[in-house]
């Protein structure tokens, strides 16, 4: 401590003096810890004023958490550890962030403490002990494992040079590439590069082509952009596709004896028109003790690929299939997905079957699970079973008519025991040959998907319960659940306090049976009201997200005890787990697999399930930014659908679009984002923006490349 210091401390100070002077202090003892008497020894606190000043800072700088009191009046500076590990969060305005492994707080990393650390980089840092009235604050010092050095964007070639103008929102600066690094890319293309280096002082990192995705605004190009963007693949390994080649049906004498033959049991299946890969199959047939024998047959995918082969490998890599606007990127190869295993009308298939005998009121006798060969007399789309129930009359119309009442008992049940009743609505876009959107249409729930939506929840319960539901007592064995917490009750009240407006009522606290049935009820009220859609998101926002784990919670949404994810095998790497543990306990009877293994399994499939919606998310809104395009200037009727600091955004009636209104385009006030009322006010004339209310807004740009739409309102 400088003489100085030593002096001025034992004159008069005021308390932004003496904060100053204690936290040079104690930066100065990083490790030591030191008594009340000794802070005021070594400071010179002679008075009984600066004494009492003292106490208050040190109480405030241990309520702030910057010193820790180690016991009765004796202090510490506090830290974390001098070194944590954790994740690098890195945003485009600069403001960083660490996430540290074994939890707690975020820290702020500013950009020239960040070592150039690329979003999700796995990296060590140097923890600075929170300062007085800030976040806290730390510095990388080493890059363990990198994330993805992999952008897309628009390459700008010049005569000597070229830049990527980055398109990712995680990184500001452009890429610089050197025109040796190329790879035959031209001005304009679409590419990813791959960051080779980001030397300590420059402003760019500097990179290399590592693939062309064709001309920017080409709908291939974009697609194959939105993949590469969220890090998924856009091409199959063609050795894993060699591979698929090689594999044969086996569906001989010798394995048809060891399943349940089903073939001449009649037998369908009911997709959407456009689908290929047919992984479930309804059969049904009355037996002769008056039940109704309905089985749910579904792909035996896990009979042809292996556990550990190079496809299994690809298939637990990509965890899940990805559904773009235009186009399907498989979990399996082709000649697995639409031929081998696609259970495809009048071919001989081999299935893993969930069969129930059911009474005429849909209760449910006895099930068993089993290996079994189908062969699909008809393959129908939801069109089609949709017409022929509500014509009553058609192709199989009786049996048709007789599973959908059955499916309608099951339903019923369901949501008298408490499941949530949310009636999703999802955005199509009728497409032209390049692939340009060309008009908007709705997919809703109707009689013929909830008629198979009622039998694969009622097959994936069946197994779930099959293994985890045993004798009291006894462990169950491990297994893959798909697990859906209670929603936070917190959220319930904000949604609560959200829907009065309109007159809703919701209950956000009691058993779960009761706020369930007042989720229920509240949604049924706002059926075919104007704020449907805006509180239907909104309560889905409230809810848990539902994820993958070895770990059984139930099933809040579904108010399932049990309940597991069997019935596509073809599209999901949990129901492939699945089904290899059911032939392991079911059949083989040994013993149970790892916990820590699996649950790592199910953290993956769960991570890749996230990032494949968010991919599917991106290409809906490119595709309505492009649609939008061809209406610029138009006006439109819609709603405010959010509210944020910068503006509002506002969902369009007709197609569902969602662009935003810059708070700078409000022009007739000055307006204020009210966070607590989740509103915009005017601070002139108090005139406030609120969520769902109409809105008539004119189309004032379209950004593809950024997928944005902006608005500003009409005129009148």
């Amino acid at each position: 401590m400088s003489k100085g210091n030593d002096k001025k401390a034992g004159k008069r100070m005021n308390k932004r003096e003496l904060t100053a002077l204690l936290l040079h202090f104690f930066e100065d003892k990083v490790t030591d810890s030191v008594s009340l008497k000794q802070i005021f020894e070594r400071l010179h606190l002679t008075t009984h004023p600066l004494k009492m000043l003292c106490v208050e800072i040190l109480e405030e700088l241990v309520e702030d958490n910057y010193i820790t009191e180690v016991e009765h009046k004796r202090y510490k500076l506090s830290s974390y550890s001098v070194e944590m590990t954790g994740i690098f969060q890195r945003k485009s305005n600069g403001k960083n962030w660490f996430i540290p492994e074994e939890g707690g707080e975020p820290i702020r990393i500013a950009e020239r403490n960040s070592m150039h650390a690329l979003n999700g980089d796995k990296v060590r840092i140097a923890f600075y002990a929170k300062r007085h009235g800030r976040s806290p604050e730390g510095e990388v010092v080493e890059i363990l494992e990198q994330a993805n050095a992999n952008f897309v964007g628009t390459l700008d070639v010049n005569k000597n040079y070229a830049f990527l103008l980055n398109e990712d929102k995680n990184l500001a600066n452009d890429i610089f590439i050197p025109k040796d690094k190329l790879k035959g890319a031209k001005d304009g293309d679409k590419v990813v590069v791959r960051i080779t280096e980001w030397p300590d002082k420059a402003r760019n990192p500097m990179g290399e082509v590592v693939d062309v995705l064709g001309r920017t605004g080409e709908n291939n190009a974009e697609m194959h952009a939105i993949l590469a963007e969220f890090g998924l693949p856009y091409k199959y390994p063609e050795a894993v596709e060699k591979a698929a080649d090689l594999i044969q049906p086996g569906i001989t004498p010798d394995e048809i004896a060891r399943r349940e033959d089903f073939r001449s049991v009649l037998t369908f299946t009911i997709d959407p028109k456009d689908a290929k890969d047919f992984d479930d199959a309804l059969s049904l047939r009355r037996l002769d003790n008056g039940l109704w024998e309905v089985g749910v047959h579904i792909a035996d995918v896990t009979h042809y690929v292996q556990e550990r082969t190079i496809i299994d490998k690809e298939a637990y890599k990509r965890a899940t299939s990805v559904y773009l606007v235009d186009r399907t990127i498989p979990m399996l190869p082709e000649q697995l997905c639409n031929n081998l295993c696609s259970l495809r009308p009048h071919e001989e298939k081999l299935t893993y079957s969930v069969i129930f005998h059911m009474t005429d009121q849909g209760e449910v006798k006895k099930s068993r699970i089993a290996h079994t060969v189908i062969c699909s007399d008809r393959r129908f789309n939801y069109d089609e079973v949709q017409a022929i129930l509500e014509a009553k009359q058609g192709e199989l119309a009786d049996e048709l008519m007789t599973l959908d009442r059955l499916a309608k008992v099951l339903r019923e049940k369901r949501f008298k025991n408490g499941a949530i009743n949310f009636d999703s609505v999802e955005v199509k876009f009728d497409l032209d040959e390049q692939g340009r959107p060309i008009g908007v249409y709705y997919k809703q729930s109707n009689d013929a998907t909830q008629l198979i939506e009622e039998f694969m929840l009622l097959a994936n319960r069946t197994v779930a319960e099959a293994i985890g539901r045993v004798p009291k007592g006894k462990k169950a064995k491990v297994f893959p659940y798909r697990i859906h917490d209670l929603p936070d009750p917190d959220k319930l009240a904000t949604l609560s306090q959200f829907i009065s407006k309109w007159g809703y009522k919701l209950r956000s606290t009691g058993s779960r049976e009761t706020v369930a049935k007042s989720i229920n009820t509240m949604l049924s009220d706002v059926h075919g009201q104007k704020e449907q859609t805006l509180i239907e998101n909104i309560t889905m926002r409230a809810m848990a997200k539902a994820r993958y784990s070895v770990y059984n919670i139930g099933h809040y949404g579904l108010a399932l005890d049990y309940y597991t994810h069997f019935t596509s095998p073809i599209r999901r790497y949990p129901d492939m787990m699945v089904h290899r543990l059911l032939t392991r306990y079911l059949e083989e009877d040994k013993r149970t697999v790892s916990e820590q293994t699996y649950e790592n399994y199910c953290e993956h499939c769960s991570d890749m399930e996230q990032t494949a919606a968010n991919a599917e998310r991106a290409s809906t809104k490119y595709k309505q930014v492009e649609f939008m395009k061809a209406h610029l200037g138009q006006e439109f009727d819609g709603v405010i659908s959010g509210i944020t600091e910068w503006g509002l955004y506002v969902e369009l009636n007709d197609n569902k679009c969602e662009g935003m209104i810059s708070i700078r385009d409000l022009d007739n006030d000055y307006y204020e984002f009210d966070e607590k009322n989740y509103c915009l006010r005017g601070r002139r004339k108090q005139h406030i923006y609120q969520l769902g209310d109409p809105l008539r807004i004119k189309v004032a740009r379209a950004n593809l490349e950024k997928r944005q739409l902006d608005f500003v309102l009409a005129e009148d």
